[in-house]
């Protein structure tokens, strides 16, 4: 897991005017392209940060302040996203791994576990997911049996619909990523 302190630019001028805009302590789960690039180290490129969560919840202020089509937005030309696409496994919140610790006063970036962030791109599973999945494994960030295992104990419980589809994802990925 990549350590820096603070994000190369457009992100740190642009997480600074964030955090000069709150007014109070805000943590965000992150994930998403984001984090497999700035805390993972995986290769690839974004525009956006999305999240899961925000505590307090003040989701609608932060992306009033730092979303699509913000101010903020058009000066970085970065932007936060509220995710509404992706079941995240059950006790993600146990897991967060901060980033950027101390960087800024209010603002407090949380990203999720790499197994957790494998597990909430299964639902979507587009190309782009698949290979950052792909990417986190040869990396060694993930491990086949702690994948399985959450999937089946913290994520498949809630999942909506569709679970035989999403078993087999999860098998493809496992036998594609980590082939016997």
């Amino acid at each position: 897991m990549l350590r820096i302190e603070e994000p190369a630019e457009p992100w740190r001028s642009f997480f600074a005017e964030v955090d000069s805009r709150l007014g109070e302590d805000v943590q965000v789960h992150c994930c998403g392209g984001f984090v497999a690039m700035q805390l993972y180290g995986i290769a690839r490129t974004t525009s956006d940060v999305d999240f899961l969560g925000v505590v307090p919840n003040v989701g609608n202020d932060l992306t009033e302040i730092g979303g699509k089509g913000s101010a903020l937005h058009q000066r970085h030309k970065v932007y936060l996203d509220a995710v509404t696409v992706a079941t995240p496994p059950e006790n993600y919140e146990k897991r967060l791994v901060p980033m950027f610790p101390g960087a800024w006063r209010r603002l407090r970036l949380f990203a999720l576990e790499a197994h957790d962030l494998a597990l909430s791109k299964l639902e979507r599973n587009s190309e782009r997911d698949r290979d950052d999945v792909q990417q986190l494994a040869r990396a060694g960030y993930l491990r086949a049996d702690v994948l399985r295992e959450r999937y089946y104990t913290e994520l498949r419980p809630n999942l909506l619909a569709h679970e035989a589809r999403h078993d087999l994802t999860l098998r493809l990925w496992l036998e594609s990523y980590w082939p016997v």
